[in-house]
């Protein structure tokens, strides 16, 4: 039986960058569905993060950067002042799930804001990253500009805030499982052999059928 996994994120979150590699070595030779679900750290109107104000560089400088060194992860602090918005490239998310490509297209945005310090608040920049995947470029565009995705996306994160409860990110559910922040291959193993034990014991024991019906 395939154990999903579901992986809440927001593409301005660095730990949610980092937290992919460990979840792909845990998962290599598993019968596990893994989809990324979105979350908002900073919505609009809200003011989101300047990378030159000191108490960022020094969470960087303290937590983040020892962590993608420890995981042999290239990352850098994206001069993107401020940080942009994320609704934008959450609706084009939908679109790419759509399309069959939503967890490609989440890490093709991951690496070009974390690795190349691409705007991923712009229309152009997630046009141009979309199409790299194979994302019908015109297409893409358009459902941004019209914002043919945004209920879809506003209900995603009404799930996310009101019905999973999710309060930081990245946050794993794994089947019934939920842990908040990046965890070890080693970790995230051990919580998917857990939950494939806890199918393989799930027997509905004793049902049967009487004289009148099933």
């Amino acid at each position: 039986m395939t154990i999903k996994v579901r992986v809440y994120s927001d593409y301005v979150c660095p730990f949610c960058f980092l937290a992919d590699q460990p979840l792909e070595q845990a998962i290599q030779g598993k019968d596990v569905e893994v989809e990324w679900m979105p979350f908002e750290l900073r919505p609009y109107p809200n003011a989101t993060l300047k990378p030159e104000e000191h108490y960022l560089q020094s969470t960087w400088k303290q937590s983040v950067y020892p962590m993608a060194e420890r995981l042999d992860i290239e990352i850098t602090l994206p001069k993107v002042s401020p940080q942009p918005y994320t609704h934008l490239a959450f609706e084009g998310y939908q679109y790419a799930k759509e399309k069959g490509k939503g967890n490609e297209y989440n890490d093709r945005l991951l690496r070009g804001f974390f690795q190349e310090e691409q705007d991923i608040g712009s229309v152009e920049v997630l046009t141009k990253l979309a199409s790299e995947i194979g994302l019908d470029e015109k297409e893409y565009q358009e459902a941004l500009e019209t914002r043919k995705y945004k209920e879809v996306h506003q209900q995603a994160l009404r799930h996310a805030y009101e019905e999973a409860n999710i309060t930081s990110v990245p946050t794993f559910v794994i089947g019934e499982t939920k842990v908040a922040g990046i965890h070890s291959k080693e970790t995230l193993e051990q919580l998917i052999a857990e939950e494939i034990s806890k199918q393989k014991t799930n027997f509905p024991e004793g049902m049967m059928c009487g004289i009148d019906g099933c």
